[in-house]
């Protein structure tokens, strides 16, 4: 958790009046998203330095508000609601985030280049065995983590993609940095599947628990194919709404 400051006890508002004022700003600042659980009671009263009938009773001020929910036997939860993400042909990540008051970044969790296989040639319509640049992501809201993503694109076309997004963090920064006039979205294909061991360690959520799958055709102005993504979305943190 981020933004935690001491509390201001001189001020003469209630002490479980700022603890849930604060949490309602880091919720504003995107730092939590639907789905995403509260730490534990005992933990938050450590941090604040007040006893667990204070937080306790800053949670149940919010859990009436509708911005938390507790699930029996399993912990507080946010319960707002989910980011909206349109699918269309100019869906971007980082604009799509920051249009809803959320704070989109992303990060670099791995790259390597390899061999275009014959699935990956389809996709991208270049030859078998074409060097491909794959990098895999995780893509945020605040300090939340919303997707997580494996891409690849040519390693001809794009050299830099690998050292270009570890510093920008989005994809439309790298494919204008590589001199792409524009690109939009050919195809989504979106197909429900069970958190596994990886997802629940990038995502921070339960093992076996939905996650949404997100196969993405990235196109340049010429229809061309620039970039095959394959994303794994925390299914109770984001809607996806179709565009025609």
């Amino acid at each position: 958790m981020t933004g935690l400051g001491p509390l201001n006890r001189g001020t003469g508002i209630a002490v479980w009046r700022q603890i849930a004022e604060w949490i309602r700003t880091e919720a504003a600042a995107g730092r939590f998203v639907p789905g995403m659980q509260l730490p534990p009671e005992m933990e938050l009263a450590a941090r604040f330095g007040v006893n667990r009938h204070t937080v306790r009773r800053a949670i149940s001020v919010l859990t009436n508000e509708g911005l938390l929910r507790a699930d029996q036997g399993r912990g507080t939860f946010f319960a707002g609601r989910a980011v909206s993400y349109p699918i269309s042909r100019q869906t971007r990540f980082s604009e799509i985030l920051a249009g809803q008051g959320y704070s989109p970044g992303g990060r670099l969790t791995g790259a390597g280049v390899e061999g275009a296989n014959e699935i990956l040639a389809a996709k991208l319509e270049v030859p078998a065995g074409t060097p491909l640049q794959r990098i895999e992501t995780l893509r945020v809201s605040g300090d939340t983590p919303v997707l997580s993503g494996t891409s690849w694109c040519e390693l001809t076309r794009f050299p830099g993609l690998a050292a270009d997004f570890a510093e920008t963090g989005s994809f439309t920064q790298c494919f204008t940095r590589a001199g792409l006039g524009g690109y939009a979205r050919r195809e989504t294909r979106i197909y429900a599947e069970r958190a596994t061991v990886e997802d629940a360690r990038l995502l921070g959520i339960d093992l076996g628990s939905p996650v949404m799958v997100m196969e993405v055709i990235n196109e340049d102005l010429e229809g061309r194919p620039v970039q095959y993504a394959r994303s794994r979305v925390a299914a109770d943190r984001m809607e996806l709404v179709v565009r025609s």
